[in-house]
């Protein structure tokens, strides 16, 4: 019997060792790996550059107080700085952490109280992340939420209008391409909207980065693909490349709403994790680098396109490296398959198969991933004709 609360629908895989793109589990089969931790090992498993810096940092210091100054974090914070519309981050653990202070941010800085979120949304499983989630799933038996939230349908550039005059908005708050809710890219009109109303209303803008950013959609941040000009960023996920660190990323401005002791962490911005984001991000924020992400995304959504024509498949959407499936019905059955064809994936929804290939899969290993979507969801046509 398990000591552990049952908190996660595991799969029977348990993962003994990893590499790049593929992973082996204790009884020795091999798996391409197209979930990499959630979007999380953006650089594929156990990259030498960061497993090296993380070794290097072990022999030094892991953890000092952040009341000492960390040379680390500056170095970290000034890449982030330089690669996105932010002045200014805050180092957390994680990117439920990271939505807790972006509200917290928004609301001091403004004054004001309301966010606007989105229904289908995902923003983390804490009292304000769930609060802003749009997913009723989310929240069952947790009540009351956390107030202040307001959700309008996504990808609606009409749907401001349901908010007449309402005032005291403080943010509005989105991710450019839903995760869990599909993996949904939201559209040019849409976010042209979104920018402004927060511009009439003297909102912020602030965009969940968490799952998109790192790289992960081909550019370093997903926002980039459309011109906006958020005021707050949040990241996790790929930022320490499997290392566990989020960040808040403002602008300049907001640096007067944080003051000490308004906010703070006790393992937020360790050495450790600060030596994994430092080695990650110098990596990923090489323009070749992510322009050759941004083709492996366009290739891997050509071959999606050109090989799986069953009728049983409606869209293939997304974003760079990270691309839905969207399927005529469930696909548990599906991914359960492709485990046994040695290929990890996700759902995202009942009905969408979430691929997110590390950014240094290679197009050997798309064509290998491919050929076993394609050989699963015919498998599953024919059986359920």
């Amino acid at each position: 019997m398990s000591s552990l609360f049952q908190t996660y629908g595991r799969w029977d895989i348990d993962i003994k060792k990893a590499k790049g793109t593929y992973v082996e589990d204790q009884n020795g089969k091999t798996y391409l790996d197209f979930i990499q931790g959630i979007a999380v090992s953006n650089l594929g498993h156990c990259h030498e550059a960061v497993t090296e810096a993380v070794k290097k940092q072990l022999d030094s210091v892991w953890h000092v107080s952040n009341l000492f100054q960390n040379s680390l974090q500056e170095q970290a914070a000034q890449k982030l700085a330089a690669h996105s519309a932010g002045d200014l981050v805050f180092f957390c653990n994680s990117g439920a952490e990271a939505n807790e202070g972006a509200i917290k941010l928004a609301r001091k800085a403004t004054g004001k109280t309301k966010i606007i979120t989105f229904l289908q949304s995902f923003h983390g499983r804490t009292y304000a992340g769930m609060a802003a989630t749009g997913q009723d799933k989310i929240k069952t038996g947790f009540g009351p939420m956390l107030g202040g939230f307001h959700y309008l349908p996504y990808n609606d550039p009409s749907a401001f209008k349901a908010l007449g005059e309402e005032g005291d908005i403080a943010a509005v708050m989105l991710e450019t391409v839903q995760g869990e809710g599909g993996v949904n890219p939201a559209s040019a009109e849409f976010l042209s909207a979104v920018q402004s109303f927060c511009k009439e209303k003297q909102a912020l803008l602030i965009i969940d980065e968490i799952q998109t950013g790192i790289g992960r959609t081909g550019k370093g941040f997903a926002y980039e693909h459309f011109g906006l000009s958020p005021d707050i960023i949040t990241v996790a996920k790929g930022l320490g490349n499997g290392f566990p660190v989020g960040a808040v990323i403002g602008k300049k401005q907001l640096g007067e709403a944080f003051t000490p002791g308004s906010h703070g962490t006790t393992f937020g911005g360790n050495m450790l994790a600060m030596a994994a984001v430092n080695a990650t991000l110098q990596i990923v924020f090489q323009p070749d680098f992510l322009q050759e992400a941004a083709d492996k995304g366009a290739f891997l959504k050509e071959q999606l396109e050109a090989e799986l024509k069953s009728p049983f498949v409606k869209q293939i959407r997304g974003k760079g490296l990270m691309l839905g499936i969207e399927c005529d019905g469930p696909v548990a059955d599906i991914i359960a398959e492709l485990q046994t064809l040695g290929l990890l994936v996700l759902p995202a929804g009942p009905n969408v198969i979430r691929l997110l290939p590390p950014l240094t899969v290679t197009k050997d290993e798309i064509a290998e991933a491919v050929s076993k979507l394609k050989q699963a969801i015919a498998h599953h046509s024919a059986v359920n004709q």
